[in-house]
């Protein structure tokens, strides 16, 4: 009797020091579902839940990262459509015919300025990539594949404004050159709004995007946190008891050692 009593106290000491750890490992990982022993299917649907969730993180990043590009390019782009306003407007006033030889010259320094100005504009970099040279294309992996931005050829060869060697296209030697040269001008601001409208549109894309991503990761993460979370205050509970009865069953156990102990004594 005295061995059955023996093998019961420490199997309950087994099954009293298990139940701590669990609890304890509860506590700890934050989870009621640790690991697959402690409920096979809602640990597999936490798990996609908690890969979703970092899915959804990763694509909200990406994302926000394309838009801080195309920030950096729209700045770029918005001071090219700001210089090329302004020439505009004096090419418009020139083509009148009252301007002097010295106002037709301030124009033509203009134009110069004009140019370097939108070639430096077209020299923006993010991370050491060049955006507005018409090699740039900005590639956005989300939820449903990827997303393609291509940036437009912004220097002053791409919008027209100089040749192939970098020289100026514009002549203000007489009337029908200012003309022709409002008419470039017109054509290149043309073109610099139409990109900083697309780039606009791909930023409001991104943007809803991000909102969404967002929204689907707090979603996510609260469905996960109500299915998943361990409840603190009920664990700490079933720890504490389960502690105190192991301490009993150690109480036992070693009492029952100590009986056995007696009766050899007085066997011998």
């Amino acid at each position: 009797m005295s061995a059955i009593n023996g093998l019961s106290s420490l199997r309950q000491l087994d099954q009293t020091q298990a139940a701590s750890a669990k609890s304890i490992q509860k506590i700890t990982s934050g989870s009621q579902y640790p690991s697959a022993s402690d409920g096979a299917s809602a640990y597999s649907i936490l798990v996609r839940m908690y890969s979703n969730i970092d899915a959804s993180a990763q694509y909200n990043s990406n994302t926000q990262t394309a838009n801080a590009m195309l920030s950096t390019a729209a700045g770029g782009v918005s001071s090219t459509v700001d210089a090329l306003s302004s020439l505009q407007q004096q090419l418009m006033g020139a083509a009148n015919g009252t301007n002097s030889q010295s106002d037709i010259a301030a124009i033509g320094k203009n134009v110069n300025q004009t140019i370097a100005a939108v070639n430096d504009n077209a020299s923006v970099k993010f991370n050491g990539q060049s955006l507005l040279d018409g090699s740039q294309q900005v590639t956005v992996a989300g939820e449903h594949g990827y997303t393609n931005t291509r940036l437009g050829d912004m220097t002053a060869q791409g919008l027209g404004l100089t040749d192939k060697n970098g020289k100026s296209v514009i002549d203000l030697s007489s009337q029908k050159g200012i003309a022709s040269a409002l008419d470039t001008v017109n054509k290149a601001l043309d073109k610099a709004l139409n990109e900083s409208t697309n780039i606009g549109a791909a930023q409001q894309n991104l943007s809803s995007a991000s909102a969404n991503y967002t929204t689907q990761q707090t979603n996510l993460t609260a469905a996960a946190s109500t299915m998943g979370d361990t409840d603190l205050a009920s664990e700490v509970t079933k720890l504490k008891s389960s502690q105190t009865q192991n301490a009993l069953a150690l109480y036992a156990a070693k009492l029952n050692m100590h009986s056995r102990s007696s009766v050899l004594a007085l066997l011998q």
